[in-house]
C-alpha cells in the first residue's frame, strides 16, 4: 500500500535555528588553543570548542543584557564597567565574578590618574624650558 508507506517515513530533519540575536562568533581555534594551554587538558574533540563558544555567547548575551537593563533605568545609552559591576552585585547568578568586578573601582580611579599624569607630562615636555637665559624646547621621544 502505498498510503501507508508515506505516513511510516520520518519527516525530514528540520534545521537548527539559533535563537541568539548576536551575529558574531568565538574563534573556535583560539578556544581550542585556550584549553589546551592547561596541562591536564589532552585532546579536545572537534564540537568541544564550538560548544564552549556558544555557551560564551549565551553567558555574554545574559550579562550585557542584564547591564542594558540598567543602563535603560539610568537613562544612558552606554553600558559601562559600573554597570556591569552593579548587575554582578546584585544577582545571584553571577557571584563568581564578584572578585572580579570587586577590582572596578580600583582600575578605573587608577587609569584615570595615570591618563591625568601622562596628559600633563606631554605639556610639560611642549613648554619653553629657560637655561642660561636662553628660551630652549624639549626635545620629544
Amino acid at each position: 500500500m502505498p498510503g501507508t508507506r508515506r505516513s511510516a517515513q520520518a519527516a525530514p530533519p528540520q534545521a537548527f535555528v539559533d535563537p541568539s540575536p548576536v551575529k558574531t562568533k568565538f574563534p573556535t581555534a583560539r578556544i581550542k588553543r585556550i584549553m589546551q594551554a592547561d596541562e591536564e587538558v589532552g585532546k579536545v574533540a572537534q564540537q568541544t570548542p564550538i560548544a564552549v563558544g556558544k555557551a560564551l555567547e549565551l553567558f555574554m548575551v545574559a550579562l550585557v543584557t542584564k547591564s542594558a537593563e540598567v543602563a535603560r533605568d539610568k537613562s544612558s545609552k552606554r553600558v559601562t564597567a559600573q554597570m556591569l559591576k552593579q548587575v554582578v552585585e546584585t544577582d545571584e547568578q553571577w557571584d563568581f565574578l564578584r572578585e572580579i568586578v570587586g577590582k572596578v573601582d580600583n582600575e578605573e580611579k587608577a587609569g584615570k590618574a595615570g591618563k591625568l599624569k601622562a596628559e600633563s607630562d606631554s605639556e610639560e615636555e611642549d613648554l619653553d624650558v629657560k637655561k642660561k637665559g636662553k628660551a630652549v624646547r624639549k626635545k620629544k621621544g
